[in-house]
């Protein structure tokens, strides 16, 4: 009995010690569309991050402290994406990589700034997002505006005279982008021959492309993502449209190619240079393709996120939200990404987009010369 009690003490002991030890883990989460039309990026994101977590785990942590990473899914959905920003403050984390859409980090950044949570969003491209004023906001990517400035600088000098029609899901991403591109094009000299909303989710797209056809579009932008512009592609195509597709960073991911097949060569969208084939990825971009992940889209992004944010937290000697954003924007990162620099605002000074073409193979190449 008295070895049993001994027995029991010990390993009472051993799982106080252990409790303890995890207590002095810290907490942080990536949050994203685990599930849902855009759950390719959400994987995309749980990658870099895991990755991430593991390589600044390996190094010693964050002054002397492991991370533990919480996943959370939003689903790309606004009010879920609330839910979850409430549950990440409510749990006092410091930081979150997060959120994928727009529409999901606009909502949740309030919480966020609420419960004294550092968010940077490795892929959320409304300029909204660091244009409220708060204090708690960065990110590792560009905005819309400058995105779709390349779209209509590419648009206006390789299809003038061409006959354009602009596109919109109606989210804060894609009516953003599409509207920046529009913007942008208008101010160039071009004006386009349709301007379209359709909703999210959308499956059948017929009655649009009819009226491409009618119109003899010649190329219609995009602004929306991958699942309904592959559809809006095929069914153009089963019409017997040439019209080229053109559309933003939301195209990033090889399930677009699944859901085009070879009829998506030919597709243009824009996004930054390839991160990786940068050669400050080579090591991480090789560690990903050793556990056969390949870190396209917003892998590296993500990534990317998680070093700014380790860095700056050792700079300033603490995980307080308040106190590393300062550091962050005082600061100068070296990232897997390239050397981040930071606005007041919270927007990167590094700003870098090209136009990139889909191949009948299911990958894409940059177009040289396309970009900034």
């Amino acid at each position: 009995m008295k070895s049993l009690k001994l027995i029991g003490l010990a390993f009472g002991a051993s799982i106080a010690l252990s409790s303890a030890a995890f207590a002095q883990d810290v907490s942080i989460a990536v949050a994203g569309p685990m599930t849902g039309g855009e759950s390719a990026f959400g994987r995309q994101m749980k990658n870099g991050a895991e990755m991430a977590v593991a390589d600044i785990n390996a190094a010693g942590g964050v002054n002397g402290k492991k991370l533990a990473l919480s996943v959370e899914d939003d689903a790309c959905d606004p009010k879920q994406a609330r839910s979850v920003a409430e549950k990440i403050a409510g749990a006092k984390m410091p930081f979150v990589a997060g959120h994928y859409c727009s529409s999901s980090s606009i909502p949740a950044s309030e919480a966020y700034a609420d419960g004294n949570v550092l968010q940077i969003t490795p892929a959320s491209t409304n300029p909204l997002f660091t244009e409220r004023k708060l204090w708690n906001v960065a990110r590792v990517c560009g905005r819309d505006d400058q995105q779709g400035l390349i779209a209509a600088q590419y648009i206006a000098k390789n299809f003038k005279g061409k006959n354009i029609a602009i596109l919109n899901d109606k989210t804060t991403y894609g009516k953003g982008l599409a509207d920046e591109t529009k913007k942008a094009l208008n101010k160039a000299g071009v004006t386009e021959k349709m301007y379209e909303s359709y909703n999210k989710g959308d499956k059948d797209f017929n009655a649009i492309v009819s009226r491409l056809k009618r119109d003899n579009i010649d190329l219609v932008y995009v602004g929306g993502y991958h699942q309904e512009s592959g559809l809006i592609l095929r069914q153009m195509r089963d019409q017997g449209l040439k019209t080229v597709l053109m559309a933003g960073d939301a195209l990033a991911d090889k399930e677009y190619a699944s859901i085009t097949g070879p009829a998506g060569e030919g597709t243009l969208f824009t996004f930054g240079p390839d991160p990786r084939n940068k050669p400050t990825a080579k090591k991480i971009v090789d560690a990903f393709k050793a556990k056969n992940i390949d870190p396209e889209g917003y892998t590296l992004y993500t990534y990317a996120a998680m070093q700014v944010w380790s860095q700056a937290a050792k700079k300033a000697g603490t995980t307080d939200a308040k106190k590393v954003m300062e550091a962050m924007k005082a600061g100068k990162w070296d990232t897997v990404i390239g050397p981040i620099e930071y606005d007041a605002k919270g927007d990167i000074k590094q700003i870098d987009y090209v136009v990139y073409k889909w191949d009948a193979k299911g990958g894409y190449t940059e177009i040289k010369g396309s970009g900034t």
